[in-house]
């Protein structure tokens, strides 16, 4: 066995990007728009995760109106799914994506989904470093041909990012185990943390495009992502609980509004969409009502330019060049957040 015993594995909080001089006068200076590859451009560099209560059409539509992109969820019909899409794409300017899996129905999925107009195709399954995985990306890559972007994963590894795009993925979501309602790594043991996956996959010598996907909390976290080399972020509990995710908003006894924000490795998730479950490797939660996406978007932008901005970055691509990043001690994560309520006066 490899323990790999010292090998480090850094998350998000561990790390800190170190000011540096700039010469940026104005965040709307700096330019956050990322060239994803063949079909897929973006303004903001953010994905919607699909999932069934996160990922429909008014998502797709508060994402394209920021210049992000959501990624339509295939936990539904082939036909709902592409009916998802044409009644999207009648209101979109730029992009949005659609999900399918790597067995059954996946190259049916697929061709109605590219029929209907999706930007692209994310092949989404929880461990992608996988021969079931080379087999679906080699035939899917035959069905939309070369000039087709197409996204997979997820991997953890150099390993991983490499073989998917050997294989045919144009963009690889890079994490495992990292969300907010994953359970991955306790059931499995397995995982990797999520900012060692990007600072590991982007050593890549591939034209392939890095998605850092799970466990980013806050604009912070993107703009450490993306420093570490990771094209564009996706994200999911960042996006839970807002009026624009699928599902009612429910109303407690003492007046508290909430929303269901599950993992589709649950058990619940699986019951529903499979009529049965085996292992589970996520949770189903409620979260509090959060209202619209446009300030949870708005602020995220700003939070992503304001990193640029302390980097002297004026673009992406400056800021992963220009960026010094630290480790920090436990007391330094305890200091990097709002701690006045902590303090014995």
């Amino acid at each position: 066995m490899d323990t790999n015993l010292f090998n480090r594995g850094l998350s998000y909080d561990d790390v800190l990007l170190v000011p540096q001089y700039s010469e940026i006068e104005s965040r709307s200076e700096i330019e956050l728009s990322v060239d994803m590859g063949k079909t897929l451009q973006l303004k903001l560099p953010i994905f919607s995760s699909p999932m069934d209560t996160i990922s429909e059409i008014p998502m797709a539509l508060a994402m394209d109106s920021a210049g992000a992109s959501a990624i339509i969820h295939r936990y539904n019909t082939i036909e709902e799914q592409a009916n998802m899409v044409c009644r999207a794409v009648t209101d979109l300017k730029d992009n949005v994506g659609v999900a399918v899996g790597i067995t059954g129905d996946f190259l049916e999925r697929a061709t109605a989904a590219f029929n209907a107009g999706a930007t692209f195709i994310c092949v989404d399954v929880a461990h992608g470093h996988h021969i079931v995985m080379k087999r679906a990306l080699c035939r899917l890559r035959r069905l939309l041909g070369d000039d087709y972007h197409i996204m997979a994963g997820n991997v953890a590894t150099l390993e991983g990012i490499n073989d998917l795009s050997d294989w045919g993925a144009d963009s690889v979501r890079c994490n495992i185990g990292g969300g907010s309602i994953c359970s991955t790594r306790i059931q499995t043991g397995h995982g990797v943390p999520g900012l060692q996956t990007i600072i590991e996959c982007a050593q890549t010598d591939r034209d392939v495009k890095i998605v850092a996907d799970g466990g980013i909390r806050n604009s912070g976290d993107i703009v450490k992502a993306i420093a570490a080399g990771a094209d564009a972020v996706m994200c999911g509990s960042l996006f839970a609980g807002t009026e624009e995710t699928p599902g009612e908003v429910i109303r407690d006894s003492a007046g508290h509004q909430w929303k269901t924000y599950r993992g589709m490795a649950s058990k619940e998730a699986q019951v529903e969409w499979r009529g049965k479950y085996s292992s589970f490797e996520g949770i189903s939660t409620r979260v509090p009502y959060r209202g619209p996406m446009k300030d949870i978007l708005d602020n995220l932008e700003r939070g992503l330019r304001s990193g640029c901005s302390y980097s002297g970055a004026k673009d992406i691509r400056m800021l992963q060049a220009k960026a010094k990043m630290i480790i920090q001690t436990a007391a330094g994560q305890s200091e990097s957040i709002t701690h006045i309520n902590n303090r014995s006066w």
